[in-house]
């Protein structure tokens, strides 16, 4: 009777802290971010500002990351355009001009110093105009940023490729290869 008792007193106990953790990581998961600035071309597009808006409703599982290596792993960057197509949206990106599009990954990173790191991936929308001309845009067909978000009142920063494709280099090391120079991210405002 007592060794019943004891069974149930920890499968209630195993349950609550099933439950506790459960919603932690829910609501880890579930951090929103609107995050708005101005990225600036740098060499060829040197000149050029657009404004940039970010939405974030949720950030990626580790079960996420896992898919898009395996993905990478099996089939190099088109792999990885692939796997995170068939990802639900986890946030929006809109910059000057267009109707914007969905980031498919996003994860924030707590850095050494108490800074965050947001860190975005996703597949981009070809345009028709590269499909029709088979440009070879065709082949950097993914989209990515960064954002340093400082303790404290330190200055917001980060980058944005919005045409790149991932490889491994000759040391076996994976590279981010942009179809041209990455964007500077300044003026960053993040309301989370």
């Amino acid at each position: 009777m007592q060794q019943a008792r004891k069974l149930n007193y920890l499968a209630v106990v195993a349950a609550m802290i099933g439950v506790i953790l459960f919603a932690f990581s829910n609501a880890s998961a579930q951090k929103k971010y609107k995050i708005t600035g101005s990225a600036m071309g740098t060499n060829q597009q040197m000149g050029r500002v657009v404004s940039v808006d970010i939405h974030v409703n949720s950030l990626s599982t580790p079960a996420d990351r896992e898919a898009l290596i395996e993905a990478f792993t099996e089939d190099g960057s088109r792999g990885l355009t692939n796997a995170l197509d068939k990802m639900s949206s986890k946030g929006r990106i809109a910059v000057t001009g267009t109707l914007g599009f969905d980031l498919n990954y996003i994860r924030v990173f707590k850095m050494p110093d108490g800074s965050r790191k947001l860190r975005f991936i996703t597949d981009r929308p070809i345009t028709f105009g590269e499909h029709w001309a088979a440009t070879r845009s065709m082949d950097y067909s993914l989209s990515m940023g960064e954002i340093i978000i400082p303790a404290g009142k330190g200055k917001k920063s980060g980058m944005l490729m919005p045409i790149a494709k991932f490889k491994i280099n000759k040391k076996k090391e994976i590279e981010i290869e942009n179809y041209q120079n990455p964007w500077r991210l300044v003026n960053i405002k993040v309301w989370d």
